[in-house]
């Protein structure tokens, strides 16, 4: 039996409930901020990941499904959106059309990494990206649409941690100073960091190895070697956070995995998924479109992973999804009426009304069974002594009282379902 790939999975109907639901409330949160929805090709060429996510990220040294095509191009599976959003407002021309670009996604990325729980091959986030402005109220809007839509999942155990990574010339200025207090202590580093210390020296404080942790405990900080223009927008996130109510604590060695982060980076944190505690996470990126071959353009983005969410939603129990119903169950009393019965079923299908009926030549009892099993709100049942006067019963399932209506007053029934 030839089975899913590793690392990916189907999301069965009895899933598809929960995922409506999440998707149900990104797209209402995200249009309530005014994002509007992009949605760009699973693959793109490689050299768009390599240049705006860095060579020497995990993502793009470890991480990429990579391909030549028949052409010999080479070819990467999106690992993250921010890039393809970016892509697409420059090859667009987008920002001539207006000065301030508010986009949204929800879509699959793909990276070949250690499946567990919570992290897959091939994965879905959810993202936003405002490209336009350098406002630390654009930053802050971003934190709180993030966390606005965490919370409305009901989920309690989560926190959002910030900080600034400054602009590249402080963080230059404090890359020597770190470099500095690690040499002679690269020896104890594991091989990962060992190799960070040359290629991405920041990213040696997301190691989770306890000899990394233990040396870089007395580390310097880059919150404490930021410009003044840095400084002075960090404290405008932060006033903007508080007024808006949301609850927040600085992160001095948050740094996040990518290279084209600029001031302000944060992440949405949960207790409720184990090790991969990050349901969300991202921050500015100032230089990324002018990196990618756009004019100078600001830009503030995040990103979340949807399997994530629903696992800490699981944990919780605090998804309050409505229960699944159909409008409309069919019952015939007898097989002869099965077109009868298709020919009803198209009708009110075609008027919006959810509608179904038995394809299994089963008895009456079996079929009412089938529509209590569906929540059907009303049974319409087709056939006997009704059926020779010209009526149809109409059985309302929530208090199981029935009337008897015309077969030529089906208008009547469709009203039941107005509004």
């Amino acid at each position: 039996m030839i089975k899913a790939i590793t690392g990916t999975k189907d999301i069965l109907p009895s899933d598809i409930s929960k995922w409506k639901f999440v998707e149900s409330i990104i797209d209402k949160t995200m249009q309530g901020f005014n994002y509007k929805e992009v949605r760009t090709p699973v693959f793109e060429e490689t050299a768009l990941f390599s240049r705006g996510i860095g060579e020497a990220t995990d993502i793009v040294s470890k991480e990429m499904y990579t391909f030549l095509d028949k052409g010999g191009t080479s070819l990467t599976l999106r690992p993250e959106m921010t890039a393809s959003v970016v892509r697409a407002f420059i090859e667009h021309s987008l920002a001539a059309k207006q000065n301030l670009n508010k986009l949204y996604y929800i879509a699959p990325m793909f990276r070949q990494e250690r499946p567990q729980a919570g992290r897959l091959r091939q994965f879905h986030q959810f993202g936003a990206e405002a490209i336009g402005s350098t406002s630390p109220a654009l930053d802050s809007e971003i934190i709180i649409m993030a966390y606005d839509i965490l919370k409305s999942f009901g989920l309690k155990n989560i926190l959002v941690k910030i900080n600034s990574l400054g602009v590249p010339e402080s963080r230059e200025n404090y890359k020597a100073k770190l470099r500095e207090y690690l040499q002679g202590k690269v020896a104890g580093l594991s091989e990962d960091s060992r190799k960070r210390f040359e290629t991405n020296i920041l990213r040696i404080f997301d190691s989770k190895e306890e000899c990394d942790q233990k040396i870089m405990q007395d580390a310097p900080l880059l919150i404490d070697y930021l410009d003044e223009e840095s400084l002075k927008h960090f404290e405008s996130v932060k006033a903007l956070l508080k007024q808006a109510g949301v609850p927040f604590e600085i992160d001095p060695k948050l740094v996040r995995g990518l290279d084209y982060y600029t001031k302000t980076t944060f992440e949405i944190v949960s207790g409720s998924v184990g090790s991969q505690s990050a349901l969300c996470g991202g921050g500015r990126y100032d230089l990324l479109v002018e990196q990618l071959g756009g004019k100078p353009t600001p830009g503030v983005g995040f990103a979340a992973g949807i399997e994530r969410i629903l696992l800490a939603c699981e944990n919780e129990n605090s998804l309050n999804i409505p229960v699944e119903s159909i409008d409309l169950y069919i019952v015939r009393l007898d097989n002869g009426l099965q077109p009868n019965v298709f020919d009803l079923g198209l009708h009110f299908r075609r008027k919006g009304i959810t509608s179904e009926f038995d394809y299994l030549e089963r008895s009456v009892k079996a079929q009412m069974r089938e529509a209590n099993k569906l929540n059907a709100r009303y049974v319409i049942i087709l056939g006997g002594e009704e059926y020779q006067k010209g009526e149809l019963v109409l059985k309302n399932m929530l208090d199981g009282t029935q009337e008897n209506v015309s077969l030529d007053n089906m208008e009547y029934i469709a009203n039941k379902f107005a509004g």
